[in-house]
């Protein structure tokens, strides 16, 4: 699949690299949906994401430079490994560290990090009625039992390694943007109510991946359904071309053969814990409709959060 839908009107604005970004992919060998969520204690990846970030710790001079977090944020997700609530997909293990990048690579224990993305349809929580682009189902249709306004988000805490991990399914796509994931990274709050309340955002960034992977996985069900022009990473508005260092993941197949039986992705995430940031980023990402709710998700929305996995990542 090929697209061209670039804004040129949206200046783009240029990632700063941390060098050596991403972790080295140490993944065990498993096999379906359920063995690839598999909750088990990988010390190898920790220390393969420790032993990342110190070595490349006289080269970690600058920052990543925070993006756009785009018009489907909402307030209020939930703290919780696990994030699918039930959505179709290819599945995705997520695995982010974040280092201080103003003090040698150092890890950022009890950091928050955030994400929210799209569906395999292309649709947000808490948008469910915006369209988009191309040809797809409406969302309803899907008929599984998420919650329309909290699937697809939450919140873990970094661990000793300044590792996260989640548990979610590979994003689909929208019009006129490229697959991609939120972030954001949080320090200084704490967790209260099953959210994460206070403290300051240090980074608002997009996480990628790349083409042929994405094109590949688009093919399947029940992404297939969506048809349309998809946009490349060349032709985003976002994404600026830097690899690692503007968000670009390192991913690795759970079967090389089967793609169906999902990915990890690793990233290391250079921050400033002393630096506040708005969000406000560059590029765009569509308009939300007007009628989209704001504020907290419903008390009685699902959650993980009695459950170990809503806990620090092991």
């Amino acid at each position: 699949m090929t697209g061209n839908h670039k804004n040129t009107s949206i200046t783009r604005r240029r990632a700063l690299a941390v060098s050596g970004g991403t972790v080295a992919a140490g993944g065990l060998a498993v096999a379906g949906f359920q063995s690839a969520f598999a909750d088990t204690t990988d010390t190898s990846a920790d220390a393969d994401a420790t032993a990342s970030a110190s070595s490349t710790s006289s080269e970690c001079m600058t920052l990543m430079s925070s993006v756009t977090e785009g018009p489907y944020y909402l307030d209020g997700a939930l703290v919780r490994k696990d994030i699918t609530e039930g959505k179709a997909g290819v599945p995705l293990t997520l695995r982010l560290t974040v280092v201080d990048a103003t003090d040698g690579c150092t890890p950022v224990k009890g950091a928050a990090v955030e994400i929210w993305h799209c569906d395999a349809w292309g649709y947000y929580s808490g948008y469910t009625t915006a369209n988009p682009g191309g040809s797809a189902p409406a969302e309803s249709e899907e008929g599984d039992s998420a919650d329309d306004n909290t699937y697809l988000r939450g919140y873990q805490i970094a661990n000793a390694n300044g590792v996260v991990k989640f548990e979610t399914i590979f994003p689909g796509w929208y019009t006129p943007r490229t697959c991609h994931i939120h972030v954001k990274v949080h320090t200084g709050g704490e967790k209260e109510d099953g959210t994460y309340e206070g403290g300051k955002v240090n980074y608002t960034g997009q996480l990628f991946f790349a083409d042929d992977i994405a094109e590949e996985i688009f093919t399947l069900d029940p992404y297939s359904k969506h048809t349309g022009s998809y946009t490349t990473l060349a032709n985003d508005m976002v994404y600026d071309g830097g690899g690692a260092s503007s968000g670009l993941l390192t991913l690795k197949a759970v079967h090389k053969k089967d793609p169906s039986k999902g990915y990890k992705g690793f990233l290391t995430l250079g921050v400033d814990p002393d630096a506040e940031n708005t969000g406000a980023g560059s590029g765009g990402g569509g308009t939300p409709p007007s009628d989209a709710p704001t504020g907290t998700p419903p008390s009685d929305a699902p959650s993980d959060s009695a459950s170990p996995s809503a806990s620090a990542s092991s």
